[in-house]
């Protein structure tokens, strides 16, 4: 090992030896499924306002994002502004509400449960199709994450890829399998304020080198000027419509997420909602403009360039260049913060799925410690599924998480928007709108061309939101108590 790594190895062992005692803290503290997958609902606002989001932005939002505006310059801004509504948004509409329905309905523990007894649905089909679309997305968006791991672990000691790859899977599944939700939310409280700082430091110090603002543009426009129009790509060609509206259109998926989504239903109370919005926002609003500065800073600092293909290094390889070892550790533990963040959420959320959505209607009389047991080797069982496609090094950190996020967003996003807003909505509309969202997305992203460059998760979304309203009115209305409690849970918002 070159003595310039020594630091950086330091510090990454710091890092993660903090994140493994929290594991084993929690731990002591697990004592049965419902404190494993949900916490026994008992976060307060800033825990989940930086656990939502840490867990939502992953290692794309230090690799893919940056990676992305650094090839393609501010058209990637488009993709930063749907991203801040979609995440205003949820917070604003799904949030607060689902909190309490999950609660109201039988206390829900997973989004497939929640679904079941929304509709008290007997028949187990919505809970266990929504189940398998959690773990055929959550599979490719882990996979993303280790990607990402893989990717980090290799450039910074210059290790071969698939050692990389197996040291990263290893530290995400220790702590998840020890502490399970109490021990993601925390470890990514932390991870969200380390992601924070190397967001803002390293772009800050990098813009100050180059000159400042006179600086970065004289720079672009030497590079390439097309960088600096949001309405050009970076080959000049002005944005078309269907550009525009499929990278806005990220904004969407939000309602659809299931490892965002369980941090609604965790927080302690529906009344500390409007304070961990408050939260997020600030945290979204600042990672998402500095991501996209690192990108288009690091088009100019990096004088040689980077090769083709590794666009998405260019954090890392500002990191290397800007600080000293120890404190260039500290930085690139940053980007491994978010990668955990997010591979441990949707860790925890299969897992979860396998055990309370499936093993367990088979085997209702499952003691609590068995159910536990099952739980944790579901986490090492979609790891090691995960780690197998992510065994590519040249996959894309950005394309993984884009098609699990859109499976997701048109899966779920439409029936949990309708099922929170609409009286009328049954389980069957509930089981058309997750069946057709989920395959719509997976047979568009098979097609090219025209109309079919257009994001996988708008047609997606739109053919989920026709299947829900046409099979609720084509079949029987809800019984009187499902609709007896959808008023009930429209008073409590109203009190």
């Amino acid at each position: 090992m070159m003595s310039d790594q020594v630091g950086v190895l330091i510090a990454f062992f710091i890092y993660l030896m903090s994140m493994l005692l929290i594991g084993l803290i929690y731990y002591r503290k697990t004592e049965n499924l419902s404190d494993y997958v949900l916490g026994g609902r008992s976060l307060n606002g800033w825990v989940t306002a930086l656990s939502a989001q840490a867990s939502d932005m992953s290692g794309w939002l230090l690799l893919g994002l940056p990676g992305y505006a650094y090839a393609s310059g501010l058209e990637a801004i488009w993709i930063a502004v749907g991203l801040g509504l979609g995440t205003y948004m949820n917070w604003k509409f799904i949030a607060k509400r689902l909190r309490k329905y999950t609660e109201a309905a039988g206390d829900s523990l997973t989004l497939s449960e929640y679904f079941q007894n929304r509709f008290h649905d007997s028949s187990h089909v919505l809970r266990v199709a929504s189940a398998i679309v959690i773990f055929v997305f959550f599979t490719i968006y882990t996979a993303s994450g280790l990607v990402a791991g893989g990717k980090l672990f290799s450039t910074v000691f210059d290790i071969p890829y698939m050692t990389a790859l197996t040291v990263g899977a290893l530290v995400v599944i220790s702590y998840t399998f020890l502490g399970g939700f109490m021990a993601v939310c925390w470890t990514d409280f932390f991870q969200g304020l380390l992601m924070l700082v190397a967001l803002i430091i390293v772009p800050y110090k990098a813009y100050v080198i180059i000159g400042g603002m006179d600086g970065l543009v004289s720079g672009l426009t030497a590079v390439n000027p097309n960088t600096l129009n949001y309405m050009t790509s970076s080959v000049g060609e002005s944005l078309s419509g269907i550009s525009i509206i499929s990278l806005l259109a990220w904004g969407l998926g939000y309602f659809g997420q299931p490892h965002i989504l369980t941090r609604f239903m965790a927080i302690s109370s529906a009344n500390e909602i409007k304070k961990a919005r408050r939260v997020a926002m600030v945290w979204v609003s600042i990672s998402l403009v500095a991501a996209l500065v690192i990108g288009l800073v690091g088009r100019v600092f990096l004088n040689s360039g980077l090769a083709a293909g590794s666009e998405e290094t260019v954090f890392m390889v500002m990191v290397g260049e800007l600080f000293p070892s120890l404190l260039a550790g500290f930085l690139l533990a940053a980007i491994l913060a978010a990668i955990m963040s997010t591979a441990d959420s949707q860790l925890l959320v299969t897992s979860s799925a396998l055990t309370e959505d499936i093993y367990r209607i088979f085997k209702k009389e499952a003691p609590e410690k068995e159910l536990l047991m099952v739980s944790r080797l579901s986490v090492v069982g979609v790891a090691i599924i995960a780690y197998i496609f992510a065994m590519n090094p040249q996959s894309s950190v950005l394309d993984l998480v884009s098609y699990a996020w859109a499976g997701f967003g048109a899966g779920f996003g439409p029936a949990v928007i309708m099922s929170l807003f609409w009286k009328r909505m049954n389980k069957n509309g509930a089981l058309a709108g997750i069946v057709v969202g989920g395959l719509t997305v997976l047979i568009w992203k098979q097609l090219s061309g025209g109309l079919f460059d257009l994001y996988e998760i708008v047609p997606g979304m739109i053919a989920s939101f026709i299947a829900i309203y046409v099979s609720s009115l084509m079949s029987e209305a809800p019984s009187q108590a499902v609709q007896n409690q959808f008023d009930s849970v429209t008073d409590l918002d109203a009190a």
